[in-house]
């Protein structure tokens, strides 16, 4: 559905390969992006939006239309990452949806309070996994609209 013109990349921050391949094949099974890349901890989801560390080649964060981003991950976490992509006026206009295991209150409050675009905790059922990601990817690529910067 993303045309050759536009680039359209989701990023997906997770640290379990298992969940990662899940979500990477719903996302590709709707053809919502022409590329979808994984990191595996918040430290690496930094360098890889601000173009930095072993993303210094990346070009821009123009392509960048979605963050699916999970909130326990090692180096740095899911909340440090939020904040600092909601903080950056570069940034903070990019939909950030958290995808995760956690159902407590607190994550919920603190990443509503951080500027999280949507809060979902991953079905534990595969068949609901592939729906819900579907249904997320779905709405925020093709319905959802943002501000262009």
């Amino acid at each position: 559905m993303a045309d050759n013109f536009e680039q359209v990349e989701i990023l997906i921050v997770e640290d379990n390969p298992h969940d990662y391949e899940l979500t990477a094949r719903a996302l590709k099974k709707i053809k919502l992006a022409n590329r979808i890349y994984w990191v595996k901890d918040g430290a690496e989801a930094l360098e890889f939006i601000y173009c930095s560390g072993k993303y210094a080649q990346r070009s821009s964060m123009d392509g960048l239309k979605l963050i699916l981003l999970d909130l326990k991950l090692p180096k740095v976490d899911g909340i440090q990452v939020l904040s600092k992509i909601k903080a950056d006026p570069a940034t903070c206009n990019i939909p950030v949806v958290m995808l995760t295991s956690s159902q407590e209150e607190n994550d919920i409050v603190e990443s509503y309070k951080l500027g999280v675009n949507s809060y979902i905790v991953k079905p534990v059922d595969f068949q609901s996994f592939m729906e819900t990601v579907s249904n997320a990817g779905f709405y925020w690529m093709l319905i959802n609209k943002i501000p262009v910067n």
